[in-house]
């Protein structure tokens, strides 16, 4: 059974949508930097990513996308500014979709064969957007996360369809581990770096054993554990930075352990099967 890492590809002050998208000098921004060294890590494991990019990144560095893409790895939509879903209402989802895609047409050669949307806010509340995806040409989709407050926490841990009236997207949900309270968010994020590597290893043979793969996700500004920060409540603070430090190293161990391959490969696999 493979896994997939996919990469978040947004800059450090893009964690926290509701203080909105701040204007940042070229000099402050640290995305390409710490996205140089996800990719060394990558190639040092011989694993292709996912990543999934946000348009208004690539826009304002459009060297960085051929570079991730001529290692070999996919090229996937985070939406173009960051803007939740529900905010954006059916129209604006559509054009931000159609806007990134036309980016990464661009600067890679190829169209994002799947979605991310910012901070999981594509699910059950938007009903509209799945249908948009399947008209847009998406594959596949990574956006319903089975956890309390940001998803659906009696969603599915394995990949399934779910249907539009013109077909169908492929969900794959990033991955937690069940608990007495609750899932837990081990696939990335802060859970990632606070709970047991223990634990995330565990979850991830559970997984494969049960026939379906670990999607685990990672952001830029996680490589870098003194970065600059927003300015947060302590709840929030935690969420967007909490334990960091030794993310790259935990990353280095799974690939070590398990098999990856990109989301899409996982897509067409999971579909054939």
């Amino acid at each position: 059974m493979h896994n997939a890492l996919t990469i978040d590809l947004e800059d450090w002050y893009h964690g926290c949508c509701a203080l909105g998208q701040p204007l940042v000098p070229a000099e402050q921004r640290r995305v390409r930097q710490n996205t140089e060294l996800i990719l060394e890590l990558l190639d040092q494991c011989g694993v292709h990513a996912t990543f999934f990019v946000l348009g208004s990144v690539a826009r304002q560095d459009p060297s960085l996308i051929p570079i991730i893409a001529a290692a070999g790895h996919e090229i996937s939509s985070h939406g173009y500014s960051h803007t939740l879903v529900p905010q954006l209402g059916p129209v604006a989802f559509r054009d931000e979709l159609r806007r990134t895609a036309g980016v990464i047409a661009d600067q890679s050669g190829t169209l994002p064969a799947g979605f991310r949307a910012p901070q999981w806010s594509l699910g059950p509340k938007t009903p509209w957007a799945m249908e948009i995806l399947q008209q847009e040409g998406c594959l596949y989709d990574s956006s319903y996360n089975p956890l309390p407050i940001v998803g659906n926490r009696r969603g599915p841990r394995a990949p399934f369809p779910i249907r539009t009236g013109a077909g169908s997207v492929l969900e794959l949900p990033p991955m937690v581990t069940p608990s007495p309270i609750g899932n837990l968010p081990t696939g990335g994020g802060w859970g990632f770096r606070f709970f047991p590597l223990s634990l995330i290893r565990r979850t991830v043979q559970r997984l494969n054993q049960a026939g379906a793969p670990a999607v685990l996700y990672l952001h830029p500004r996680e490589m870098e554990p003194f970065g600059p920060r927003l300015p947060l409540s302590p709840l929030q603070s935690f969420v967007s930075y909490g334990p960091r430090s030794d993310a790259s190293g935990r990353l280095r161990d799974l690939l070590g352990r398990f098999r990856f391959q990109t989301l899409k490969e996982l897509a067409i696999a999971w579909q054939s099967a």
